[in-house]
């Protein structure tokens, strides 16, 4: 590993980073716009300038050279010495500035981007106080480059990253530099919008307020949003992200960095995953209901747990004799992927205390097409749902009868399930005529579902189910990672959340915490033992 010194003191680097990236990691501020890890290095935006100490082309002793060097395009060596506490760093940065805000408008106060704008952070901690620009400025027309995504060129520093992602890491290319010197501006080709599967990107990778994304323009300030660490449950990636929020619900989901699973980028999907909850509000199920005879009438969240208890143990009860089957055969219990690790693993514990011989079925496992493979490794999954594995490996601790999803309902359509417990929470309808005929077949239904459904108009009782957004648990991506989420919303009035209900049912006393539930499933899964958090990045660090 080596060492360097900066502004005189030691610095433990990692082997080949840029001096700028170790500096960052290091806590020193240091202002930059074209740089970002992901990317290629162009060292274009001239902020990162740096002194450095070189040998003497005479004496060969190390002396501060006389020019500067960009920070972000030279690579750490062990024992090598830089700077950017001195006179001229400092005056390079004020005069780099000046430039920038030339012919910047002064728009902050109606800017999306105020409050986390590189150009407004670093204008007041290394500009001047005013400008000494008397011309008019040169404005540029706002343009409408994609389905989401709106430019305001007058805004824009040519960092040229959001044109680097588009090559290097989509592949689309959409984005160029067109024309030259002061006329320099960022467009896309005719005929061709920004409109790749991951084009929301470059609204993050944007240090100022010239990318914006359409669905968040002008509707809060980020000052007045607070930061939920999340992982996206659009595919079985794992990808991990920011839920943006307050009082007045979800406002935008954002990249996390995880340098396991999806680096510094999130897909459309990933991004808006969380608007098809929103959309389809006014269908959610806000009531525990129960059908007696052609009529419904509302449950008490209290009295769910013994009514349940007593009806699968009911059916659990086989009748006796040579030919009659073993004892909880005819009840079954169909795990949803979009459950947690916690939730499937608390639900199947509660069927299997009631009837040892349950079936366990994992639920509908949504895939679209084939797995997509971007630029240096990005995939978008086929598989749209967060946990498949995971409620698997709970399926497994839990031993007993198994059954895939085909079969289970081939059996329910030929009468061989007296009780099941089904559980949705998919984000789009997914109750198809196949399975709704067979399942209403089942003597005693019961279905936990976000959204109403034909499935929820024949069940006997019905649960109202909380989104991702609001529950916290675990879930294990495609490839075996467990990785947590939290509450980011409390659930609609009327609603209790899928872990704290389970927690119940299963006789849990108190708040239903994922962290004591996970202890527990440690104890025959090792794998939730300890579960996986990606490193914070320093602030300022792309």
């Amino acid at each position: 590993m080596p060492t360097i010194t900066i502004d005189g003191k030691k610095v433990d680097c990692r082997e080949g980073v840029p001096v700028l990236q170790a500096a960052l990691e290091a806590g020193l501020e240091v202002p930059h716009y074209c740089y970002h890890p992901g990317l290629s290095i162009v060292a274009s935006c001239r902020l990162c300038l740096m002194e450095m100490k070189m040998p003497n082309p005479q004496t060969k002793e190390l002396e501060w050279a006389p020019r500067l060097f960009p920070s972000c395009q030279t690579p750490v060596r062990d024992g090598m010495e830089v700077r950017f506490e001195s006179p001229a760093v400092q005056g390079n940065q004020q005069h780099v500035m000046e430039y920038y805000l030339v012919n910047h408008p002064l728009d902050c106060p109606v800017c999306d981007k105020a409050g986390e704008c590189y150009l407004q952070d670093y204008s007041e901690r290394f500009g001047h106080a005013s400008s000494r620009m008397v011309e008019d400025k040169h404005k540029n027309p706002k343009k409408n480059i994609g389905s989401d995504t709106l430019l305001y060129q007058d805004r824009c520093v040519l960092c040229t990253r959001c044109v680097r992602f588009c090559d290097e890491i989509a592949g689309a290319g959409e984005l160029r530099v067109v024309d030259r010197g002061n006329r320099c501006e960022i467009d896309v080709f005719p005929g061709v919008p920004l409109d790749n599967p991951l084009q929301g990107n470059v609204v993050d990778l944007c240090p100022v307020g010239a990318l914006l994304d359409k669905g968040f323009l002008f509707r809060q300030r980020v000052w007045m949003l607070r930061h939920t660490p999340s992982v996206s449950p659009a595919d079985s990636s794992g990808a991990t992200i920011w839920i943006d929020h307050n009082d007045e619900g979800v406002h935008r989901c954002r990249p996390r960095f995880n340098e396991r699973v999806n680096q510094w980028w999130i897909s459309d999907e990933q991004r808006f995953a969380w608007r098809a909850y929103v959309r389809r509000e006014h269908e959610r199920l806000t009531l525990p209901r129960q059908r007696r005879g052609g009529e419904t009438e509302t449950v008490r969240w209290e009295d769910l747990p013994a009514i349940l208890r007593f009806r699968f143990e009911q059916a659990a009860r086989a009748p006796s004799g040579p030919q009659a089957p073993a004892p909880g055969s005819k009840v079954a219990a169909v795990l949803s992927p979009m459950m947690s690790c916690e939730e499937a693993w608390l639900l199947g514990r509660f069927i299997r205390s009631v009837a040892p011989q349950a079936t366990l079925v994992l639920g509908h496992v949504p895939v679209v097409g084939q797995d997509r493979t971007f630029a240096k490794g990005f995939v978008i999954r086929a598989e749209k749902c967060p946990n498949r594995r995971g409620v698997e490996r709970a399926m497994e601790s839990l031993g007993g009868p198994n059954l895939a999803l085909a079969d289970f309902l081939k059996a329910a359509g030929e009468g061989k399930f007296a009780a099941a417990y089904v559980v949705g929470g998919y984000p789009e309808s997914w109750v198809t005529p196949d399975m709704q005929k067979p399942l209403a077949k089942v003597e005693f239904l019961v279905v936990h579902d976000l959204f109403a459904s034909p499935l929820s108009a024949a069940a006997t009782i019905v649960i109202p189910g909380a989104s991702w957004m609001e529950r916290e648990g675990t879930f294990m991506n495609c490839d075996g990672l467990v990785q947590p989420f939290e509450r980011a919303i409390v659930p609609l009035e009327g609603v209790k959340s899928d872990g704290q209900f389970f927690h119940e049912l299963c006789g849990e006393p108190g708040l239903f915490r994922s962290r004591r539930t996970r202890e527990k499933m440690a104890e025959t899964m090792p794998e939730f033992a300890s579960v996986f958090v990606p490193r914070q990045e320093p602030e300022y660090a792309h």
